[in-house]
Parts: C-alpha cells; structure tokens; sequence
C-alpha cells in the first residue's frame, strides 16, 4: 500500500450506520486516513438523529449527504467494511475486489 490507507464503509441508505462509523475515523484518524462511505440505496438525507447523536460527540456530520456506492469506490478502497445490514447489503464477489482478496 503506497500513500494513505482507505477505508469506505457501507450500508444501504448511508443515513446512518455508515455515516457515523466514517465520522468516527475521520475524527480519530484526522489525515492519515482517507475516509469515505457509501449505499446501495442511499436516502435523501442523513438520519437527523445521527446528526444529533454526533453533535453530541462533538463531532459535526450535518454537512454530510448519502452517497450511492460503486464499484469504483469499493476497488479504490483498501478496507471496505459492511454495517451488518444482513442481506440488504451488497455483495461483492472477489472478481471486484482482486487486490483485497490477497490481503
């Protein structure tokens, strides 16, 4: 791995789950990290009581808007973590992920 890790976090409506994982990185990582998130059917706006829950944290996440998630952004991801969605969330075969797969 060369340069910064990534991560990306999915879950399918990226109003929830995901986004929180990804703030919670974003906030303990800062820079070392790039840190993204993603859904397979993304809502039109975070959860606002993920929004509070965070402020709450001190951390601000009412910027933030669901985003659809690629197979490009899972292939440019070195870490893709699943937020236990059970069978809602996608499910990549190793096809798309060749160089996780070796890791």
């Amino acid at each position: 791995m060369t340069g910064k890790p990534s991560v990306l976090f999915v879950c399918v409506h990226n109003a929830g789950r995901s986004q929180m994982a990804a703030a919670y990185l974003t906030h303990l990582a800062g820079d070392a990290v790039e840190v993204r998130s993603a859904g397979s059917a993304p809502a039109g706006q975070v959860n606002p009581a993920v929004v509070q829950a965070m402020a709450e944290e001190g951390i601000d996440i009412s910027a933030e808007i669901p985003k659809v998630l690629t197979t490009d952004a899972v292939r440019s991801s070195d870490v893709v973590i699943t937020m236990g969605c059970g069978d809602a969330c996608p499910r990549l075969p190793r096809e798309v992920l060749p160089g996780l797969a070796a890791r």
